[in-house]
């Protein structure tokens, strides 16, 4: 896994670096480049991911794992749209998270395992919760790229590049994300009513409760959408206050127990 996680690290760190040194070219990065150095570090993230996760006693799902699996689906998500992708704003962001969410894999490998073959409805509820999870901090990253083209477009600053879409192109992206994201929420929420029995059970309740309140916060932006319209910065704001319950929902509790306490 080490071997794994040392290329992967590297590769990211080309991509990172291929797309930084001409984020402000006029021409922007060369796409076709990053997208093939970036691909072999999704690869090489996903053997890494492999071996930590499928172990020989279960499934290990501890936090840094998880952290890793989620930067894993994002990175994966934004290098197959880089092509095609206008504005590259936060890719910067995500191969620099990427290159410490493998680091993570083994700097820090805490236990957590599990046997999932023998529970696939659990098994269910936590692949629906790492998708809406992915899902809605992608669109986060979307709402970041939003409120960047508006302060431009109010500033009247020159462009990243000559290739900005549309802000109401990127906006309808971002409303689109969050409506797959609450589809999958809601369906993540709903098998853990159904299956877990101890949702609520102290030391898990906190994950409930937020996800609950960040479900009710996103399905408030798609009603103020539908019904009246939202600002920009609403929609920003309301995207933003979801992903950080929703992250400290998942991951709160479980830093302090396996980083902190450990």
């Amino acid at each position: 896994m080490v071997i794994f996680s040392a290329f992967s690290m590297f590769f990211y760190c080309c991509a990172l670096i291929l797309v930084t040194s001409r984020l402000f070219h006029a021409n922007g990065p060369n796409r076709i480049a990053v997208v093939a150095v970036a691909s072999i570090a999704v690869l090489l993230h996903a053997t890494a991911l492999s071996e930590a996760i499928f172990t020989l006693d279960g499934q290990n799902f501890s936090l840094t794992n998880v952290i890793s699996l989620v930067n894993w689906i994002i990175a994966l998500s934004f290098t197959a749209l880089l092509v095609r992708m206008r504005v590259m704003v936060v890719v910067p962001v995500i191969y620099a998270c990427s290159i410490l969410s493998v680091g993570l894999l083994w700097l820090v490998p805490p236990k957590f395992i599990y046997h999932f073959e023998l529970y696939p409805e659990i098994l269910a509820h936590v692949i629906l919760s790492l998708m809406a999870y992915s899902t809605l901090m992608i669109a986060a990253l979307y709402a970041i790229q939003l409120a960047v083209i508006q302060n431009k477009l109010k500033s009247k600053q020159l462009m990243l590049s000559s290739a900005i879409p549309p802000l109401m192109t990127v906006e309808k992206q971002l409303y689109h994300l969050v409506m797959i994201g609450v589809i999958l929420l809601s369906l993540s929420l709903a098998t853990g009513f159904i299956f877990l029995d101890d949702m609520f059970a102290e030391g898990k309740g906190h994950k409930a409760v937020l996800s609950i309140v960040a479900w009710f916060v996103y399905i408030a932006m798609l009603w103020q959408q539908y019904w009246v319209g939202c600002k920009v910065r609403t929609a920003v704001l309301y995207t933003l206050i979801g992903a950080t319950l929703l992250s400290l929902g998942y991951f709160g509790a479980r830093i302090v127990k396996e980083l902190i306490l450990t």
